[in-house]
């Protein structure tokens, strides 16, 4: 294929599910996992006469992720009817939000690859209810679980400003780290909580004019992993296509294909809907959404510091490199426990250092966060100290660490009891130095000859005086005392 100019245009829908106790027009429970068809009612089976109820939680959810966003939100929005007939929708429609959602014109921030942030737009947000999910491992015939009708999902729709899967992938896992800041949403991909659906065309730049591609969507996407792949597959198929068959945005309608994980292609489904094929009305059966100043300012009082913001804070306030404040701020509760810690100790990298590279650990291990392990800040921060004061290792720590998992001992106890604390009295470890240097007098020897055997004796000087003391010599004292025993 020959060499070509082209830039690729990707608009992102994204479907996440709002953690409400139940369901968005009826009073069913929502709950992973359980028996098929058991949290169903006569609403959310579409059964004749049933009338919904709107989840006024879900609506304010709704709102406060728009605010998240930077989105306008209107004082007035309504309910409407998408009709299409599939086995998973009972109603044979939908109700959603067609020309009226609930937020409009937002923007996120996202790192770009040299290292600025990048703005994308936010067309829309709007709520409304999940169809059911359609099974086909029974045997030669497909069922249908409609636990999940009804669920609701908050749908954000971005204008087509990214340019890359790896922008892309980087707005999808801002927004799963917003959503969850926020508590509107767990966002737990396994369970469905949260599903890309991303648009993909290319602009292609030839002597003869400049040509758009087909916009493809591709459906249903649950993972990071899987959205990057299909965009970057997809990126190659639309430029082949474009070469051997000259089609062209003009030419085609759109489509819509799924990601084969396995094989690692997109696949076609269908030519994609327009928006009159659906048949938009609003729904009779719901007043529509009024929000007053007074409930929208109530709504704002819930907003807290985002995540890009925090991590923007960590590396200005505390020093933090880019990757130590990602790791931190990745989770709310995290980067709570952090901060606790960090008021009553001051030596923010060493608690940092203990919550990324041993309590992120031992949390992943046992499926919970660090701040779900047993140990509150004030605990950790005295640990953090008694590694600065030179009482343990950093070794140590991590062995006081999981022990203060498993009790409510002080950092002191453990450490004690565990035998780990550091020698540091000056007058105890001259002693073993001079042991040391007795029975090692050849590296002695070349220390003091100098050259290249001088620092590997001296390493090996000190490494015989922490063997004796089974590594409970203060690193630095006994450090400091063998150079002066050496000069």
């Amino acid at each position: 294929m020959a060499k070509v100019d082209y830039k690729v245009l990707v608009g992102l829908e994204i479907h996440v599910q709002l953690c409400t106790r139940t369901k968005m027009f009826c009073g069913c429970a929502l709950s992973f996992g359980e028996e098929a068809n058991s949290r169903v009612c006569p609403v959310c089976l579409g059964m004749p006469g049933s009338l919904p109820v709107m989840n006024r939680q879900a609506v304010e959810f709704s709102v406060l992720a728009g605010l998240a966003l930077n989105c306008e939100i209107p004082k007035f929005t309504k309910w409407d009817r998408k009709g299409y007939y599939y086995p998973d929708l009972p109603k044979n429609y939908q109700i959603s939000q067609y020309d009226l959602p609930l937020a409009v014109n937002g923007c996120i921030e996202i790192p770009a690859a040299d290292g600025s942030l990048k703005k994308i737009r936010i067309r829309r947000a709007h709520l409304e209810e999940d169809a059911g999910k359609n099974l086909h491992t029974a045997g030669n015939y497909s069922q249908v679980d409609l636990n999940r009708a009804g669920t609701p999902l908050l749908e954000i729709v971005t204008e087509p400003d990214m340019n890359t899967a790896a922008e892309v992938r980087a707005l999808a896992e801002e927004l799963q780290r917003i959503v969850r800041y926020l508590g509107v949403s767990e966002a737990d991909m396994q369970k469905g909580h949260m599903r890309f659906e991303p648009n993909v065309n290319l602009v292609i730049t030839r002597a003869d004019g400049q040509f758009k591609t087909p916009i493809v969507e591709v459906k249903n996407l649950n993972s990071f992993r899987a959205l990057e792949n299909s965009i970057n597959y997809e990126i190659g198929r639309q430029l082949d296509r474009f070469f051997e068959t000259g089609e062209i945005m003009e030419m085609g309608n759109k489509s819509t294909r799924g990601w084969d994980d396995a094989k690692e292609v997109t696949v076609l489904q269908r030519e994609k809907e327009e928006a009159h094929d659906y048949r938009y009305f609003p729904d009779p059966d719901l007043v529509p959404v009024e929000i007053s100043d007074a409930r929208l300012n109530e709504i704002k009082s819930h907003l807290c510091e985002l995540p890009s913001k925090r991590r923007i804070r960590y590396i200005a306030e505390y020093g933090l490199s880019d990757y130590d404040a990602g790791v931190l701020t990745a989770e709310r509760a995290t980067a709570d426990f952090f901060e606790e810690a960090v008021k009553y100790h001051g030596d923010v990298k060493r608690i940092c250092n203990l919550i990324t590279q041993t309590g992120l650990k031992i949390a992943n291990e046992k499926g919970c966060k660090v701040s779900e392990l047993g140990i509150s800040p004030l605990r950790l921060s005295v640990l953090a100290e008694m590694v600065k004061q030179g009482l343990i290792s950093a070794t140590a720590s991590v062995t006081v660490f999981e022990k203060m998992t498993q009790t409510k001992d002080t950092p002191q106890q453990i450490a004690e009891s565990l035998n780990l604390l550091q020698k540091s009295d000056a007058g105890e470890l001259e002693k073993i130095v001079d042991e040391v240097l007795k029975d090692n007098s050849q590296a002695e020897a070349d220390f003091k000859a100098g050259g290249k055997k001088s620092g590997k004796a001296k390493g090996f000087l000190l490494g015989q005086v922490m063997q004796k003391t089974k590594g409970r010599a203060n690193p630095t004292v006994a450090a400091g005392i063998l150079d002066r025993k050496l000069a």
